[in-house]
This record gives structure tokens, sequence and C-alpha cells, in this order.
């Protein structure tokens, strides 16, 4: 134990575990039990701290030559965190806050517990009504990073109907002011605000309404392309949160027309690219390509997407060098965007002539005799038979491949 507490059924915890415990099992019908005692335990019930308990813990430490544990520091107070966003939201000029909101950002990192009192203290509706004030934005650099960090820090532990109302309510002027912010982030200083920046546009998407999905300008599609996909330094959490809100944004037509437009095509090859080649760990990149590629198959089911595609000198080797490499998830889209290419793609006998050249025929027999989904097997067989009179008699193509299973 580290910070033990004792319950109001007398038994005594560490304070981390019993949170935990309590967050876990109480609902909105039923309070959780003791663990112990198994009476009633409600999840807004004092725990007392254990000074006895803890005082022998530490002294037990010292003799036993034992990192001796810090004494803990007492529960964060809502009406401390209320003082602190009174600091922020009225102190003239705005950047004259930062020093609250510093405070404030060091509190929310401690802790779950701290995060869950600030959030109740109203922080999100603080948060974003800095992240919406210009003066603010543009007078206090620093202090729109901390602001980002604090919204994010509090987003789970804040009822989602008001997380949602505050979006449904923000949700325009929000977008404009975080493509904003990330137009203004330099890319080698502020890495974490425009990594803020975007996970907050991450969300603000997942919770948008309709009606502005279906009008995002295309100024928000061409930063995040250039800003975090094309960047060098992006982080993976900015890279794994744009991809996410150019797939949520991806159902209305408009929004792909204005993505392919953005070249994220190109943008999403090179990445495949510099993973590929990078030494990053397979689960890392595991996530980020199944990513891409859904992307990567909502952007090709129209005309100027495959035509994009096509157009980039690796476009389709790296779809045929991902599949059966990744996931079942990846080779679902891969094979996807194969059959799109190969049966609509302009200039097709060029085209195809292309998928024989870098593997990705080879590729699809594979996908007929490797484990896979007997699905995404029909689908692969499907593409080969439309296409056989022209592949058929390919020396790029062992003759095992295509006699394998009959076409």
């Amino acid at each position: 134990m580290k910070d033990p507490v004792t319950a109001i059924t007398g038994i005594t915890y560490d304070r981390d575990s019993i949170e935990q415990w309590l967050q876990n099992s109480s609902t909105a019908t039923a309070a959780a039990v003791c663990p112990v005692s198994k009476q009633p335990l409600p999840r807004t019930a004092d725990l007392t701290p254990n000074h006895t308990l803890r005082r022998l813990i530490q002294a037990w430490c010292t003799l036993n030559s034992v990192n001796r544990i810090p004494t803990p520091k007492s529960p964060l107070a809502k009406p401390h965190v209320t003082k602190l966003l009174r600091e922020i939201l009225h102190h003239a000029p705005p950047s004259g806050s930062l020093h609250a909101l510093l405070k404030l950002d060091s509190l929310a990192s401690e802790s779950d517990r701290n995060r869950a009192t600030i959030a109740d203290a109203g922080a999100a509706k603080a948060m974003v009504s800095l992240v919406l004030n210009p003066e603010f934005r543009t007078a206090s650099a620093g202090g729109v990073e901390h602001a980002l960090r604090v919204l994010n820090l509090v987003w789970n532990h804040t009822p989602e109907t008001t997380t949602k109302l505050l979006v449904r309510q923000n949700e325009g002027p929000l977008l404009h002011s975080l493509t904003w912010i990330l137009n203004n982030s330099n890319s080698n200083s502020q890495q974490n605000q425009t990594t803020q920046a975007m996970c907050l546009a991450n969300r603000v998407i997942a919770y948008a309404s309709a009606s502005l999905l279906e009008r995002i300008e295309p100024e928000f599609f061409r930063t995040i392309v250039v800003r975090i996909l094309e960047s060098r330094t992006a982080s993976k959490q900015a890279r794994r949160s744009a991809l996410q809100a150019l797939v949520e944004a991806c159902p209305w037509g408009a929004n792909r027309a204005k993505i392919v437009e953005a070249d994220a095509i190109h943008a999403l090859i090179e990445l495949q690219l510099d993973q590929m080649s990078s030494s990053a760990s397979a689960g890392s990149k595991k996530h980020a390509t199944e990513l891409a590629f859904d992307l990567l198959a909502r952007l090709c089911t129209s005309a100027d997407g495959r035509e994009r595609l096509v157009g980039h000198a690796a476009g389709l080797a790296v779809v045929a060098k991902r599949t059966l490499r990744v996931s079942a998830a990846t080779d679902d889209r891969a094979v996807q965007v194969l059959g799109m290419v190969a049966r609509y793609a302009a200039g097709k006998e060029e085209v195809l002539t292309e998928m024989l050249r870098v593997g990705a025929v080879t590729k699809l027999c594979m996908v007929m005799q490797a484990d896979c989904a007997a699905y995404l097997k029909e689908k692969a067989r499907g593409i080969l038979r439309e296409h056989s009179a022209f592949w058929n008699n390919s020396p790029c193509i062992a003759v095992y491949l295509l006699t394998w299973y009959p076409r």
C-alpha cells in the first residue's frame, strides 16, 4: 500500500485500488460492495486516510532498506479547482491566466482522481471557451497547449452528454479554431500542441452533427494532410487521430472529394513507405496501417481517388506489399482497393499490367491459398476470374499459383 485509507465498513485498502473498484463496480442502479465485508459501499463514500498504518509501512521500508513511500498529498478539493477556473476565465489580459492554467494542467496530469474532480468542476466547458477565444490563442501560445491538454485529459471523465452538447453547441467555431491552431503550430517546437489539437479535432468530428460534417471546409483537410500526415515530426498519436478523423468524415461524398483533392492518397502511400523502412514495433504500426488502408479503400471509391493511387509510382506496389503482412482488416481493404482499381481505373490495360509487374496479382493468388476468411478468398477469386483473359499467360505468375484452385 502507498496510500492506505479506511472505508466506512472499517476495512483498510490502498486508495488507488479501492477507488478503481468503486469506479468499475458502481452502476446507476446499484452501489458497489466492500470487497471484504460485502456490505454496500457507495461510490461517493468517504475514504479516511489511515495515518497509523501509513507510518508503520514507512517505518518498515526504512528498516528493510526499501524505497520509502512518500507521504501522499491530500485529495484535490473541488473548491480549489473552481477557484483556478475562475482565475483562468476572468483574468485580463487572457495571457495573465497562464499561471493558473499551468497549475491546473499539472494537477490533471497527476492522477485519475484529480482528473475526475477537475471534470466535475466544469473544466471542459472552461477550456473550450479558451480555445474559442481568438485573443487567448494569439496572446498566449504556451497557454493554448495547456488548455488543449487539460481538455483532452478530462474528456473521458466528463459525462458523454456534456461533451456531446459542448461539441454540438460550438462545433463550427471549434473546428475553425483547431484548424487555426494546427496551421500556426511550429512543427518542431510545438509538437505537443499539434498532437493535442489533432486529438481534440478527432473528438469533435466524432461528435459533430451531420450538418457540420456535410460542410467541412477544404482547409481543414489540407491542414491535416500537410501538418500531420506529411510531417516527419508529427507524433504517432497525432497521425492516428488524423487518420481516425478522416475516416469519420469519409461517409460524405463531398468530404471524400476534398480529402482526395488535399492529396491525402499521396501522403498515405508515403506514410506506408516510411513505416515499412522504420524499426518501430509491429504492434505500433499495425493500427496505423489498418486505419490508412481503411481510408484508402474509402477514397478509392471515387475515380479521382483511383487515378491518384495509380498515378503514384509506388501506389499499387505498397498495396500489394502490405497484403498478408499486417492483419485481416488490412487484407480486406487491400483486396477491395485492388478490385476497384482493376475494374474501374482509367487506362485499364496499363493498370492490369502494372498489377502484374508489382506482384499484386500474385498476392491475390496467395490470398486464395492463405488462412484467410472464405469471403476474402471469394473476393480474390472474383478479381482473378474477371481479368483472367489478360493475366492468364503472364510469365509474372508462377504456374502453381494459377492452378492451385479452380478459377
